[in-house]
Protein backbone atom coordinates (compact mmCIF):
# COMPACT_ATOMS: atom_id res chain seq x y z
CA UNK A 1 0.00 0.00 0.00
CA UNK A 2 1.28 3.74 -0.56
CA UNK A 3 2.20 6.08 2.07
CA UNK A 4 -1.02 8.18 1.29
CA UNK A 5 -3.28 5.35 2.01
CA UNK A 6 -1.25 5.13 5.42
CA UNK A 7 -2.27 8.96 5.68
CA UNK A 8 -6.08 8.51 5.09
CA UNK A 9 -6.11 5.37 7.53
CA UNK A 10 -5.77 7.26 10.33
CA UNK A 11 -8.65 9.71 9.88
CA UNK A 12 -6.96 12.96 10.56
CA UNK A 13 -8.48 16.15 10.25
CA UNK A 14 -6.58 19.09 8.18
CA UNK A 15 -6.93 21.26 11.34
CA UNK A 16 -4.82 18.23 13.23
CA UNK A 17 -2.15 17.72 10.39
CA UNK A 18 -1.53 21.16 10.06
CA UNK A 19 -0.84 21.36 13.73
CA UNK A 20 1.32 18.53 12.98
CA UNK A 21 2.70 19.98 10.57
CA UNK A 22 4.16 23.17 13.09
CA UNK A 23 5.36 20.23 15.90
CA UNK A 24 7.55 19.11 12.34
CA UNK A 25 8.97 23.06 12.25
CA UNK A 26 10.03 22.80 16.02
CA UNK A 27 7.03 24.65 17.55
CA UNK A 28 5.31 23.47 20.87
CA UNK A 29 1.53 23.96 22.04
CA UNK A 30 2.01 27.65 23.18
CA UNK A 31 3.88 28.72 20.04
CA UNK A 32 1.64 27.25 18.25
CA UNK A 33 -1.30 28.49 19.82
CA UNK A 34 0.44 31.80 19.74
CA UNK A 35 0.97 31.71 15.63
CA UNK A 36 -2.57 30.35 14.68
CA UNK A 37 -4.47 33.24 17.33
CA UNK A 38 -6.12 29.67 19.15
CA UNK A 39 -6.06 28.53 22.83
CA UNK A 40 -3.39 26.55 24.32
CA UNK A 41 -6.34 24.21 25.35
CA UNK A 42 -7.75 24.10 21.52
CA UNK A 43 -4.07 22.86 20.05
CA UNK A 44 -3.96 20.27 22.77
CA UNK A 45 -7.22 19.08 22.36
CA UNK A 46 -6.05 18.55 18.20
CA UNK A 47 -2.89 16.95 19.42
CA UNK A 48 -4.30 14.66 21.59
CA UNK A 49 -6.95 13.37 19.21
CA UNK A 50 -4.16 12.93 16.22
CA UNK A 51 -2.43 10.66 18.90
CA UNK A 52 -5.32 8.76 19.68
CA UNK A 53 -6.17 8.12 16.05
CA UNK A 54 -2.50 7.41 15.08
CA UNK A 55 -1.93 5.18 18.05
CA UNK A 56 0.83 7.08 19.89
CA UNK A 57 2.01 8.33 23.20
CA UNK A 58 4.11 11.93 22.18
CA UNK A 59 2.83 14.73 19.94
CA UNK A 60 6.32 14.49 18.14
CA UNK A 61 6.25 11.08 17.11
CA UNK A 62 2.98 11.37 15.77
CA UNK A 63 4.33 14.54 13.48
CA UNK A 64 7.37 12.34 12.63
CA UNK A 65 4.77 9.41 11.51
CA UNK A 66 2.73 12.66 9.54
CA UNK A 67 5.91 13.40 7.62
CA UNK A 68 7.16 10.30 7.11
CA UNK A 69 3.79 9.71 4.64
CA UNK A 70 4.05 13.40 3.23
CA UNK A 71 7.77 13.96 2.77
CA UNK A 72 9.45 17.21 3.25
CA UNK A 73 6.82 19.67 4.77
CA UNK A 74 5.29 22.26 2.54
CA UNK A 75 6.34 25.76 2.07
CA UNK A 76 4.87 28.37 4.63
CA UNK A 77 2.37 31.00 3.39
CA UNK A 78 0.41 33.40 5.29
CA UNK A 79 -2.39 32.76 2.68
CA UNK A 80 -4.32 29.71 3.88
CA UNK A 81 -7.35 29.33 5.78
CA UNK A 82 -7.30 26.88 8.98
CA UNK A 83 -11.15 27.09 9.07
CA UNK A 84 -10.86 29.54 12.56
CA UNK A 85 -9.14 31.96 11.00
CA UNK A 86 -6.55 32.88 8.37
CA UNK A 87 -3.23 31.56 9.45
CA UNK A 88 0.18 31.13 8.22
CA UNK A 89 -0.54 27.65 6.93
CA UNK A 90 1.24 25.63 4.61
CA UNK A 91 0.84 25.93 0.76
CA UNK A 92 -1.05 22.61 -0.85
CA UNK A 93 -3.25 21.86 2.56
CA UNK A 94 -6.27 21.19 1.68
CA UNK A 95 -9.59 23.03 3.31
CA UNK A 96 -11.17 22.15 6.57
CA UNK A 97 -12.17 18.08 6.63
CA UNK A 98 -12.72 17.66 10.09
CA UNK A 99 -15.84 15.51 10.86
CA UNK A 100 -14.73 13.55 7.27
CA UNK A 101 -14.64 9.69 7.04
CA UNK A 102 -11.72 8.52 5.12
CA UNK A 103 -12.46 7.86 1.14
CA UNK A 104 -10.82 4.57 1.33
CA UNK A 105 -8.26 1.61 3.71
CA UNK A 106 -8.81 -0.09 6.74
CA UNK A 107 -7.23 2.25 9.49
CA UNK A 108 -4.45 1.44 10.95
CA UNK A 109 -3.69 -1.49 8.52
CA UNK A 110 -1.27 -2.99 6.28
CA UNK A 111 1.43 -0.57 5.62
CA UNK A 112 4.80 0.56 7.34
CA UNK A 113 4.54 0.68 11.41
CA UNK A 114 7.17 2.57 13.10
CA UNK A 115 7.08 3.58 17.37
CA UNK A 116 10.03 5.81 17.46
CA UNK A 117 10.14 6.80 21.29
CA UNK A 118 12.61 10.08 21.51
CA UNK A 119 13.46 9.04 25.06
CA UNK A 120 14.38 4.82 24.37
CA UNK A 121 16.53 7.01 21.11
CA UNK A 122 18.77 9.23 23.00
CA UNK A 123 18.75 6.01 25.84
CA UNK A 124 20.08 3.86 23.12
CA UNK A 125 22.44 6.44 21.72
CA UNK A 126 24.24 6.79 25.44
CA UNK A 127 24.71 3.89 25.55
CA UNK A 128 26.27 2.97 22.52
CA UNK A 129 28.27 5.33 23.76
CA UNK A 130 29.36 4.33 26.80
CA UNK A 131 30.00 0.55 25.21
CA UNK A 132 32.05 2.07 23.02
CA UNK A 133 34.31 3.65 25.32
CA UNK A 134 34.66 0.86 27.03
CA UNK A 135 35.38 -1.52 24.48
CA UNK A 136 38.79 0.58 23.70
CA UNK A 137 39.72 -0.07 27.33
CA UNK A 138 39.33 -3.83 27.96
CA UNK A 139 37.33 -6.75 26.25
CA UNK A 140 33.32 -6.75 27.42
CA UNK A 141 31.22 -9.85 28.22
CA UNK A 142 27.60 -9.43 26.82
CA UNK A 143 25.18 -12.02 28.44
CA UNK A 144 23.51 -14.31 26.37
CA UNK A 145 20.49 -13.41 24.18
CA UNK A 146 17.42 -14.99 25.83
CA UNK A 147 16.17 -17.42 23.76
CA UNK A 148 12.65 -17.57 24.19
CA UNK A 149 10.47 -14.20 24.04
CA UNK A 150 7.71 -14.23 27.07
CA UNK A 151 4.73 -12.04 26.65
CA UNK A 152 4.01 -9.52 28.86
CA UNK A 153 0.10 -10.11 28.66
CA UNK A 154 -0.93 -14.13 27.28
CA UNK A 155 -4.21 -13.23 26.82
CA UNK A 156 -3.55 -10.47 24.43
CA UNK A 157 -0.87 -12.61 22.51
CA UNK A 158 -3.82 -15.31 22.35
CA UNK A 159 -6.62 -12.86 21.25
CA UNK A 160 -4.22 -11.83 18.44
CA UNK A 161 -3.25 -15.31 17.57
CA UNK A 162 -6.94 -16.03 16.95
CA UNK A 163 -7.76 -13.10 15.25
CA UNK A 164 -5.40 -14.14 12.51
CA UNK A 165 -6.42 -17.29 12.15
CA UNK A 166 -9.76 -15.80 10.71
CA UNK A 167 -7.66 -13.36 8.68
CA UNK A 168 -6.07 -16.40 7.26
CA UNK A 169 -8.88 -18.43 6.46
CA UNK A 170 -10.60 -15.45 4.82
CA UNK A 171 -13.22 -15.14 7.56
CA UNK A 172 -13.45 -11.11 6.67
CA UNK A 173 -16.94 -10.51 8.60
CA UNK A 174 -15.77 -12.88 11.51
CA UNK A 175 -12.39 -11.09 12.08
CA UNK A 176 -14.21 -7.27 11.16
CA UNK A 177 -16.73 -8.25 14.46
CA UNK A 178 -13.47 -9.09 16.91
CA UNK A 179 -12.17 -5.71 16.18
CA UNK A 180 -12.83 -2.27 18.30
CA UNK A 181 -14.66 0.40 18.25
CA UNK A 182 -11.65 2.46 17.04
CA UNK A 183 -11.36 0.35 14.35
CA UNK A 184 -14.97 -0.19 13.07
CA UNK A 185 -15.42 3.57 13.92
CA UNK A 186 -12.99 4.29 10.73
CA UNK A 187 -13.78 1.12 8.58
CA UNK A 188 -16.58 -0.77 7.24
CA UNK A 189 -16.70 -4.03 6.96
CA UNK A 190 -16.91 -3.75 3.54
CA UNK A 191 -13.63 -1.73 3.14
CA UNK A 192 -11.71 -3.99 5.66
CA UNK A 193 -13.17 -7.54 3.56
CA UNK A 194 -11.60 -5.68 0.66
CA UNK A 195 -8.59 -4.21 1.72
CA UNK A 196 -8.01 -7.76 3.18
CA UNK A 197 -8.39 -9.85 0.00
CA UNK A 198 -5.97 -7.37 -1.93
CA UNK A 199 -3.27 -7.70 0.22
CA UNK A 200 -3.52 -11.12 1.00
CA UNK A 201 -3.70 -11.81 -2.75
CA UNK A 202 -0.33 -9.90 -3.08
CA UNK A 203 0.82 -12.21 0.11
CA UNK A 204 -0.36 -15.45 -0.77
CA UNK A 205 -1.24 -17.85 2.19
CA UNK A 206 0.56 -17.74 5.39
CA UNK A 207 3.43 -20.62 5.73
CA UNK A 208 4.52 -19.73 8.68
CA UNK A 209 3.88 -17.38 12.06
CA UNK A 210 6.26 -17.02 14.73
CA UNK A 211 5.59 -14.79 18.09
CA UNK A 212 8.45 -12.49 18.08
CA UNK A 213 7.79 -9.34 20.82
CA UNK A 214 4.88 -7.70 22.88
CA UNK A 215 5.36 -4.01 24.58
CA UNK A 216 2.70 -1.49 25.52
CA UNK A 217 2.35 1.34 24.12
CA UNK A 218 0.80 4.15 26.60
CA UNK A 219 -1.19 6.45 24.24
CA UNK A 220 -4.68 7.23 24.87
CA UNK A 221 -7.35 6.17 25.87
CA UNK A 222 -6.12 3.18 27.85
CA UNK A 223 -3.19 2.09 26.48
CA UNK A 224 -2.57 -0.81 23.46
CA UNK A 225 -0.75 -4.30 23.69
CA UNK A 226 1.62 -4.41 20.30
CA UNK A 227 2.61 -7.57 19.21
CA UNK A 228 4.50 -8.44 16.82
CA UNK A 229 5.06 -11.68 14.53
CA UNK A 230 7.68 -13.37 12.20
CA UNK A 231 5.62 -14.46 9.27
CA UNK A 232 6.60 -16.65 6.13
CA UNK A 233 3.98 -15.88 3.16
CA UNK A 234 3.76 -17.91 -0.08
CA UNK A 235 4.82 -15.15 -2.31
CA UNK A 236 6.89 -12.97 0.52
CA UNK A 237 9.93 -15.10 2.78
CA UNK A 238 9.71 -12.64 5.52
CA UNK A 239 7.97 -10.03 7.23
CA UNK A 240 7.14 -8.60 10.39
CA UNK A 241 3.33 -9.26 11.38
CA UNK A 242 2.15 -6.47 14.14
CA UNK A 243 -1.31 -6.24 15.44
CA UNK A 244 -2.49 -3.83 17.68
CA UNK A 245 -5.02 -4.40 20.84
CA UNK A 246 -6.97 -2.67 23.47
CA UNK A 247 -8.72 -3.66 25.96
CA UNK A 248 -12.56 -3.84 25.68
CA UNK A 249 -15.74 -5.16 26.72
CA UNK A 250 -13.99 -6.81 29.59
CA UNK A 251 -11.56 -8.50 26.69
CA UNK A 252 -9.17 -7.58 24.15
CA UNK A 253 -10.34 -6.18 20.98
CA UNK A 254 -8.12 -5.93 17.84
CA UNK A 255 -7.50 -2.63 16.88
CA UNK A 256 -5.05 -1.98 13.74
CA UNK A 257 -2.88 -4.61 11.88
CA UNK A 258 0.28 -3.85 9.94
CA UNK A 259 2.55 -6.45 7.84
CA UNK A 260 6.56 -4.60 6.76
Amino acid sequence: MTARLNDNFWGLTEKEKQTLRLIVRGHDAKSIARSLGLSVHTINERLRDARRKMAVSSSREAARLLLDVEGSPPAFSPSESCGDMIIRADVGWRPNDEGREPNSGAGRLFGRYRILIGGLLMTLFIGFVALTSLAQQEPLTLPAPQAIAVPAEPQALDAARKWLALVDQGRWDDSYRATGASFRKLNTAVTWAAESEKMRASLGNVIARDFESEENLPAPPAGYEVIKFRVKFAKKAAAIEIVSLAREEGGWRVEGVTID
